[in-house]
C-alpha cells in the first residue's frame, strides 16, 4: 500500500468506528500495514487488487482470554 492508499483507509476506519485514537502504520512486512488503538495493535490490514479491483482486508483475531465475564451480555446477545 502506498502513503495515500493508507492515509484514505485509516480516515475511513476512523470514521466507521467513530475514533481517532485509530491508526495505522507500516508493518516489517512490505505486504501489511498494522491498525493500532491507542498504541496498541489490534488488527492487520492488506490489499487486494485482483481482477482490477481494488479491496483492503481487515484481519482482527480476539482471543478467548481477552474476554472478560464483565462484557458478556453488555449488548444483549442471546446464545
Amino acid at each position: 500500500m502506498n502513503n495515500d492508499e493508507i492515509v484514505k483507509v485509516e480516515a475511513y476506519l476512523r470514521k466507521l468506528f467513530k475514533t481517532e485514537a485509530l491508526e495505522l502504520k507500516r508493518s516489517p512486512r512490505q505486504d501489511m500495514v498494522e491498525v493500532l488503538m491507542d498504541e496498541e495493535f489490534i488488527a492487520t490490514l492488506t490489499k487486494d487488487d485482483e481482477d482490477g479491483e481494488v479491496s483492503y482486508n481487515f484481519s482482527m483475531a480476539i482471543l478467548d482470554f481477552d474476554l472478560s465475564d464483565d462484557l458478556a451480555g453488555d449488548e444483549g446477545f442471546d446464545e
